[in-house]
């Protein structure tokens, strides 16, 4: 244990409800999911190294600004310790490592400068701070080494294949470590997240930070330890071989869908196709009608083709000025699409992350913080301000932006709009005369009526901060696993609750919470008894739920009368092609593949012939029939001899969702002579209960062709292929 780092919170700031909880000295509170702010420094400057622990407790700061000046303005100082350097602890107890094949050990990494990133992947803090270790990894490339320690508050985020989903869907590039049981937090006494502590490539601890809003800090202190240790030469320059999880993953036509938008009158759907940075627009039965945005992520304005989204989420549609209101989450905007003329702009926000706790301005001139869904209600759009816990509204008239309810904190508190405080409001929905709210890291859902002159919120169901789990009833003996949708109709709302892989549905006359479709098993089978995998979205049309099914990289629909269920099937769809990569295809196939060497294969002159191209699947897998599989088939040498596609084609190549196996490729036996093909496939499959990671494998074959007169040779060429696991 680190001693030093060993320092009980205030007990005013420790919920009530974490005291009996398995999380050792957890803080939920204030603004940035914790008040406490650890930093502990190291002279870089001096031949003796000295260990300093400084515990500093913030006020009402929304984001801790600390520095190597030990104490600024705002800061309180509660206890100052100095002892002798700490060994840092190794990285033992856990239940899998992911981003890597292997294992890592602090004493392999000696030389390496080390930074944990101790986090939980419902955590809107922990999500902000993810560009940070982006940009610090960009700049220390062969220095630096970030090692997310994922210790869970959630049961659902304690599964390894929930965090390597989210390891996808964030883009994230370095080793992350399944903290499920707390070891590693533990043996570092950590109490907050986020939480990112520093070792120097010795393998002593520098200091430790919580909160966001600590990169200016972090990045001057391993700056300060590069040119320490390249002096001594005791700086190890060679980079980390990494296993990334994306390898080992393909894309697909929709990549972790947020929300959704139904509008029955125009039949269509708006789906925020988040992880493709996009809005994609279908018909209700999925027929494909176009795409809003390049699909890279950007902030720009203009045409569709050129605009350009940031992991969007919420939609609203104003029907009559044509418009689709997005909140664009990770470019803190919100953005307008004007659908008769097919163009995007931005019109609150500034695209940085705000600070800001409300006031009516001028919303193009002020930062917002992680919108994560949008309401139109009687012309103003109501905004979850998820990164600061808030409710605001922008008057699209006046183009002014204010805070609407919520004081910043993050608690649950009900009461007048200013005195209520909220924990990562996710989404919103509206009967007209109230504005609903899924507040995700409470585990709620709240009601703001419009009705009372100063306003109220009030909680309906659910737990709270710590408080959360599958239980069906009323008023707070429900619990609900990070609830992130809802949707109104008849009386009733619908509720994706999220971690539990459930929709539910609160009858806002009894106030009666109910599970209405999902058995709490992440999966995707369709029928009257099926499987979600983290929902996110819902929105209702003719008697249908469309639901935005997060994980399975899908939308599904509920038929509300009978419970059946499916899967929306989008003709037409495909990955958005990927700037950096000269085809997108061409580069997912060569990636990883296995190669099989064949011995030359004879076929008779003078006729057609056929490639037969198989591959057997691991047993309990099925293709997904979703996904873009390829093959290619070219024809290295021997022209004169042979030929594909029965036109003298040197190559052919497709890319289709409904491949079938076997595949057959025509050929077209010239002239006896020599030659050789060369073939490529790359599949998409999943398991058959949907269940897990779909996974992209390519094959690859180098295949001699003789072509001779021989009456009795083959006219075919048989390629076949195994994946294993």
């Amino acid at each position: 244990m680190i001693k030093s780092l060993e320092i009980s919170p205030p007990t005013h700031h420790l919920r009530r409800e974490a005291i009996t909880k398995p999380w050792p000295r957890i803080k939920e509170s204030v603004q940035n999911k914790t008040s406490e702010v650890f930093l502990v420094l190291k002279s870089l400057f001096v031949r003796v190294l000295a260990l300093f622990a400084l515990s500093v407790t913030v006020a009402t700061s929304a984001f801790p600004q600390t520095s190597f000046s030990f104490l600024q303005k705002g800061f309180k100082s509660v206890s100052i310790s100095q002892q002798g350097r700490v060994r840092a602890p190794e990285l033992t107890g856990d239940r899998g490592w992911l981003n890597t094949d292997k294992p890592l050990s602090l004493q392999a990494l000696r030389g390496k400068i080390v930074l944990l990133d101790f986090w939980t992947y419902g955590c809107i803090n922990c999500i902000h701070i993810i560009p940070d270790l982006k940009k610090l990894e960009a700049k220390y490339p062969n220095n630096l080494v970030v090692i997310g320690v994922h210790s869970a508050k959630f049961e659902n985020e304690k599964e390894t294949d929930n965090i390597r989903r989210i390891i996808l869907r964030y883009e994230i590039e370095h080793p992350v470590v399944n903290d499920a049981d707390f070891a590693i937090w533990r043996s570092y006494a950590v109490s907050a997240w986020p939480t990112q502590i520093l070792i120097d490539p010795a393998g002593y601890v520098v200091g430790a930070v919580s909160g966001e809003g600590n990169y200016a800090i972090i990045d001057r202190a391993i700056g300060e330890i590069v040119a320490e240790f390249r002096k001594r030469g005791e700086l190890n320059e060679q980079p980390l071989r990494l296993a990334l999880e994306r390898a080992r993953t393909g894309d697909l036509p929709l990549a972790f869908p947020g929300k959704v938008l139904a509008d029955a009158k125009q039949n269509r759907l708006f789906i925020a196709d988040s992880n493709h940075n996009r809005i994609v627009v279908t018909k209700l039965d999925g027929a494909l009608i176009e795409t809003i945005g390049t699909g890279t992520a950007g902030r720009a304005d203009g045409a569709y083709s050129q605009a350009a989204f940031n992991r969007p989420q919420g939609m609203a549609l104003d029907a009559d000025q044509n418009t689709l209101y997005v909140a664009d989450t990770e470019n803190h905007l919100i953005r307008a699409v004007n659908l008769r003329e097919r163009t995007v702009r931005t019109v609150a926000g500034t695209g940085e992350q705000g600070r800001a706790q409300g006031g009516a301005s001028p919303a193009i001139d002020v930062p917002l913080n992680s919108p994560w869904d949008v309401q139109l209600v009687k012309g103003e759009l109501f905004i979850a301000m998820a990164g600061s816990h808030q409710i605001w509204y922008f008057n699209p008239l006046t183009r002014v932006i204010n805070l609407f309810a919520g004081s910043g904190r993050e608690a649950r508190m009900d009461g007048t709009l200013a005195e209520s405080a909220f924990a990562q409001p996710s989404g919103l929905t509206t009967d007209g005369r109230s504005l609903y709210v899924a507040d995700s890291e409470s585990n709620i859902i709240r009601r703001i009526k419009f009705s009372n002159e100063d306003g109220e919120v009030e909680t309906l169901a659910g737990g709270d901060l710590f408080d959360f789990g599958d239980v069906d009833g009323k008023g707070d003996d429900v619990r609900l696993q990070h609830p992130l949708g809802v949707a109104f109709r008849e009386g009733k709302l619908f509720i994706a609750d999220t971690y539990n892989h459930k929709i539910k549905t609160l009858d806002l006359q009894t106030g009666a919470v109910e599970a209405f479709v999902g058995n709490g098993k992440p999966g995707q089978a369709d029928g009257v008894q099926p499987n979600f995998y983290e929902p996110g979205g819902l929105s209702v049309a003719n008697n249908l739920l469309y639901v935005a099914d997060t994980n399975n990289h899908a939308v599904r629909v509920i038929e509300l009368r009978t419970k059946q269920t499916s899967t929306l099937k989008i003709t037409g769809l495909r990955p958005p092609q990927r700037a950096n990569s000269p085809t997108g295809a061409e580069a997912n196939m060569a990636a990883g593949a296995d190669e099989i060497k064949l011995p030359a294969q004879r076929i008779q002159a003078s006729g057609d012939a056929t490639l037969t191209i198989n591959v057997t699947l691991p047993v309990g897998y099925h293709l997904n029939a979703s996904a873009p599989h390829r093959y290619k088939v070219t024809l290295e040498r021997g022209a004169e001899h042979l030929a594909l596609s029965g036109a003298n084609a040197q190559t052919i190549s497709a890319s289709r969702s409904d491949l079938q196996l076997p595949l057959l490729v025509p050929l077209r036996a010239l002239r006896a002579g020599a030659g050789e093909l060369r073939a490529q496939v790359t599949l998409y499959y999943c398991r058959e209960d949907n269940t897990g990671t779909c996974q992209i494998k390519t094959l690859v074959w180098r295949v001699p062709v003789e072509v001779v007169t021989e009456k009795n040779a083959a006219r075919e060429i048989k390629l076949q292929g195994e994946i294993k696991l």
